[in-house]
């Protein structure tokens, strides 16, 4: 099932729509219809048609919620292991830079564990624990921040040319008044 906010429901969301699964057992086991029910908790006949159809097959636990599906697939020990990796950087895990992209992590976690993500998923597993798509700035390694601000103070305010100034009354599109 899909939500118009892009993910899940939470564990709460999830208990309250339970709630009204087993609403609909009760009025399934009362003899009402399902247009009837559908009206009455503000759903689909499509989904109380679902419901019923494995209420009877399965009974109660038919309609239980079955979790998230989007549920982590990597332990607090492999998250913990992905996160030593990273912090490892590209390098160490024979990339060229060291720039993580998300189609690397993908790829470093199907090396690790054998988990297959998406590269949106990788996204979403990143951010719930914490981090984020910045990027370094590039600086070059022999930067000298002193020197760069030396040469701004001195050798460029002699360099650059000075502004003109201006005159009341007249600008460049004008001609000045002649006497």
């Amino acid at each position: 099932m899909r939500y118009a906010q892009g993910g899940g429901l939470t564990d709460v969301e999830r208990v309250a729509r339970e709630r009204v699964r087993h609403e609909a057992v009760a009025r399934f086991e009362g003899g009402e219809g399902n247009r009837d029910i559908a009206a009455a908790l503000r759903v689909s006949e499509r989904s109380v048609e679902r419901w019923r159809s494995q209420w009877r097959e399965e009974g109660l636990a038919g309609v239980a919620s079955k979790g998230s599906p989007g549920r982590p697939r990597l332990s607090d020990v492999q998250m913990a292991r992905l996160e030593r990796e990273l912090v490892r950087g590209p390098l160490a895990h024979g990339w060229a830079d060291q720039r993580w992209t998300l189609a690397r992590v993908k790829t470093l976690i199907g090396r690790l564990f054998h988990v297959s993500y998406t590269v949106e998923g990788t996204w979403r597993l990143l951010n719930r624990h914490g981090w984020s798509w910045q990027q370094p700035a590039r600086r070059a390694i022999e930067r000298d921040d002193d020197a760069v601000e030396l040469w701004k103070r001195e050798v460029w305010a002699r360099v650059r040319a000075p502004r003109r100034r201006t005159v009341a009354g007249w600008s460049s599109r004008t001609k000045p008044a002649s006497r």
